[in-house]
């Protein structure tokens, strides 16, 4: 029988602390079920969290707010170093086997759902194996017969991978021949990644020069083991703190608000001395360019933000830099959610569908009114169904909970094979919006193409070409004054 684990996730700002510290204190009780579970311990799955001070920009929890709940993997890394998902599930799996062994349940929480989800299901990361091949490997038939036929100028490149990805902003011709050069190896993965989005290009391009092998076909290959065994590693209950944006949103407004008072800019020029001490200002090519914010902990919201203002502090800047932060952590709280219910619940589905009964049980809980409600809301549901799982009784129907959790856990059907993933993400070329042709406009398939083909500026654009091609001025002649005064009095 697989053994107990209680997971939380949802975005920022609706409590997923504050239920763990409740429900470990809760567990601290007595002994519950008939394997005498007794005591809980806070492992952390927050990739901003895992790293030493910086409690403001990260959001850790105060540790007088603890209640004496033990928090690992918190607060454990110096800001300048990497951790990456495969090193905390792998250190996750460690603490989750001692705490078993101690009859303990470990509770994992944070923001950072995939984590979690590898955490949760197995043979989801690539193995070393898998992108790496000894010197005298033979390269795979198909893509040796890609690289014969590389022009020159492409074989050269791909032998001489930079180590850096470069900066679109800052050097387009550089990410653009990077991305035309994938898309000449793999093009599934290249059509996967837009041009600008120069680090997961080199990343690819990288893992086919190491494993040499396409690197669609190791995701075909991670598919085909993924499909064969999906069960989860433990009998998991996950908790989804949900609040609607209505009610989330201006409480992540006013937690910026909050962050400021607490010291957030000491924090964000304490980063930015890191970062320079470190030579991560190396990526500098004049003063308008920026720091490189997707590594590590120069990803925190608001580091990003303020870079302006510390470089031209003024009031005005100030305050644009707070409004850019609520806007990334709006935007933020929005990407969780979607990988919630893109991700993570597909995956749940399917690792259930393929198993005797439910071996993961996701529940939505509804936090809108966290401070009013938490109790019979939160609190108590997750109590009740905590305890039910480790009684080894029948859990309620999670779409029994709420209105909102009917609502939400009602999805269409949406398939978690790696390979269906990369074909539905795949990006394609708007050729009316496209000026150049070494500088492509991408938008991903579906929905994104269809809001594009409806905005303003593609119509603008298709409305341009249209009378073009018709033999008119690109533009509408603009009329003299006395057009408009002879059409106002005919309109009198």
């Amino acid at each position: 029988m697989l053994k107990p684990l209680i997971t939380i996730c949802g975005t920022t700002g609706v409590g997923k602390s504050k239920l763990a510290i409740d429900l470990a204190v809760h567990l601290a009780k007595k002994q519950f079920g008939p394997q005498g579970w007794h005591g809980a311990r806070v492992i952390n799955a927050d990739s901003m969290q895992v790293y030493k001070g910086l409690d403001v920009i990260t959001n850790k929890v105060p540790a007088a707010e603890m209640e004496g709940v033990e928090h690992l993997l918190m607060g454990f890394k110096e800001p300048g170093e990497q951790y990456v998902v495969g090193e905390w599930v792998e250190d996750s799996l460690k603490l989750i086997h001692e705490m078993h062994q101690k009859k303990e349940i470990p509770i994992v929480v944070g923001g950072t759902s995939y984590w979690i989800q590898h955490l949760v299901f197995p043979n989801r990361l690539s193995k070393p194996s898998e992108t790496t091949a000894t010197l005298d490997a033979p390269w795979d038939p198909e893509l040796q017969k890609a690289l014969d036929a590389l022009p020159q100028d492409m074989r050269s490149l791909f032998e001489g991978l930079p180590e850096e990805p470069p900066i679109a902003k800052t050097d387009p011709d550089a990410a653009f021949q990077l991305h035309a050069l994938l898309l000449l190896l793999d093009p599934p993965v290249g059509q996967r990644w837009h041009w600008k989005d120069t680090r997961k290009v080199l990343h690819s391009l990288s893992i086919i020069r190491s494993a040499r092998r396409r690197a669609s076909d190791i995701i075909a290959q991670q598919a085909a083991d993924t499909s064969s065994d999906s069960r989860p590693r433990f009998r998991t209950l996950c908790f989804w703190l949900f609040a609607e944006p209505s009610y989330l949103e201006p409480r992540l407004d006013a937690r910026v608000d909050q962050m400021i008072k607490l010291g957030l800019l000491d924090e964000i020029r304490e980063l930015r001395r890191i970062a320079d001490a470190a030579g991560e200002s190396s990526s500098f090519v004049n003063e308008n360019s920026k720091y490189d914010y997707t590594l590590g902990i120069y990803q925190a919201i608001g580091y990003k933000e303020f870079h302006d203002f510390l470089t031209h502090p003024s009031d005005k800047v100030f305050k644009e830099a707070i409004d850019r932060m609520k806007l990334s952590t709006r935007q933020y709280a929005k990407k969780q959610i979607s990988w919630i219910r893109n991700k993570l619940m597909p995956a749940v589905k399917e690792a259930n569908s393929s198993t005797e009964g439910n071996m993961v049980s996701l529940y939505l809980l509804d936090a809108e009114k966290v401070d009013e409600r938490w109790v019979d809301r939160v609190r108590a549901p997750a109590i009740d169904i905590t305890e039910k799982l480790l009684d080894q009784v029948a859990l309620p129907d999670p779409r029994g909970l709420s209105e909102v959790a009917k609502r939400l856990l009602n999805i269409p059907d949406k398939s978690a094979n790696p390979l269906d993933v990369l074909q539905a993400r795949k990006k394609t070329q708007c050729s009316i919006c496209t000026t150049q042709d070494d500088r492509p406009f991408m938008v991903e398939e579906g929905k994104e193409w269809e809001r594009h083909i409806h905005s303003r500026a593609h119509k603008r654009l298709a409305a341009r070409l249209k009378r073009i091609q018709s033999g008119q001025q690109p533009y509408p002649k603009p009329r003299t004054t006395n057009q408009i005064l002879d059409a106002t009095s005919t309109d009198g």
